[in-house]
């Protein structure tokens, strides 16, 4: 089974370090330019999940999230990736005076957290996750 069928199928991990594992797993299977959507309440393991993408792309800085800052860009050696967390995000003119619109068109992997926040500026084409916490803290993901 390759991991878009294990994430299609949902997977569950015990460990931060599984989660990033299955996201560097997954960013080896994505296509050069694509946008994620991260879907899941606070403290789900959003940001591990993009850290763990980093991780795949071979992206070496830490990754943090870009809570305050909106957006983080991480270059790797062959590929660059957006951070994206739009929680702060309330109006389309905040959207629109940030330049955000501009990272929506990629020559780059974008990784939005809280894409509920912009869904009209949401990509169709868009892979949308759901990641979950069980009552024994396990994290759960699933591609839609």
């Amino acid at each position: 089974m390759n991991i878009l069928d294990k994430l299609r199928a949902g997977v569950t991990t015990a460990s931060a370090d599984a989660s990033q594992a299955i996201a560097a797993e997954f960013a080896a299977a994505l296509p050069e330019t694509c946008t994620l959507a991260l879907h899941g309440d606070l403290g789900v393991g959003k940001t591990t999940f993009v850290q763990g993408l980093a991780r795949g792309f071979g992206i070496k800085e830490n990754v943090t999230s870009p809570t305050f800052n909106i957006y983080t860009v991480h270059r790797g050696p062959a590929r660059t990736l957006v951070h994206l967390d739009a929680y702060r995000l309330e109006t389309t003119a905040q959207i629109e005076s940030l330049l955000l619109e501009d990272f929506l068109n990629p020559p780059w992997c974008l990784a939005v957290e809280w894409p509920e926040k912009i869904a009209a500026w949401i990509p169709a084409n868009t892979l949308h996750l759901d990641l979950g916490i069980t009552t024994d803290e396990h994290h759960t993901i699933r591609l839609r």
